[in-house]
């Protein structure tokens, strides 16, 4: 399992019983990559920077679950392959992460639109960040969903200027109701700079 592969193929996936057989080995091995790639900014978003692996992972994760066969293969890879970044771009699963049903109905209304605030600031540059998804994570009624896939297309500067690691990488949300910001440190970083091409 590569971290810079860029597509999931229907020969990478292994059968249901020889991933069960493989399963504890295969996420374990992958606590360590998913701690790197874990940042935390606030009190409640957490933000899971995705890649082959993660993916990879998540597929075969449905398939166990699921046990639909050789036909769900392709409805997962079309789902989770959107999902790798491509080279010039980082791609993160947000969670808004808070273990109470009402606390959390409450807050999510207050919240709405929230997928637009987030941005990435290397040095001076900022860099937006894009829902992935086409169909609009917030309700009529203001409430936001509590997972968002969110992209940040990078210039050829800015990956160099992250890689570098001279200048400050923030990540951040900049919503009326949620304005936190986090340093990415230095091993989240360099976790993250393999991402690119």
């Amino acid at each position: 399992m590569s971290e810079t592969q860029r597509k999931i193929t229907p020969a990478d996936i292994l059968s249901v019983q020889d991933y069960d057989r493989q399963r504890k080995a295969l996420k374990t091995s992958l606590i360590a990559v998913k701690k790197q790639r874990r940042i935390e900014v606030g009190p409640f978003a957490t933000f899971y920077f995705e890649n082959y692996a993660t993916m990879w992972l998540q597929v075969q994760e449905m398939l166990r679950i699921e046990k639909g066969g050789e036909e769900q293969i392709a409805g997962e890879l079309a789902a989770y392959n959107p999902l790798i970044p491509q080279g010039d771009e980082l791609i993160a699963t947000m969670m808004l992460e808070i273990e109470d049903g009402n606390r959390r109905s409450v807050t999510l209304l207050t919240l709405g639109g929230i997928e637009e605030s987030v941005f990435l600031q290397i040095g001076d540059d900022v860099v937006i960040a894009t829902p992935t998804e086409y169909d609009d994570r917030t309700t009529a009624d203001g409430k936001t969903s509590s997972v968002h896939w969110l992209r940040f297309k990078l210039t050829p500067d800015q990956i160099a200027h992250f890689r570098r690691g001279s200048e400050r990488v923030v990540l951040g949300l900049s919503h009326p109701n949620y304005g936190h910001m986090a340093v990415l440190s230095m091993e989240a970083r360099s976790a993250l700079a393999k991402d690119f091409d």
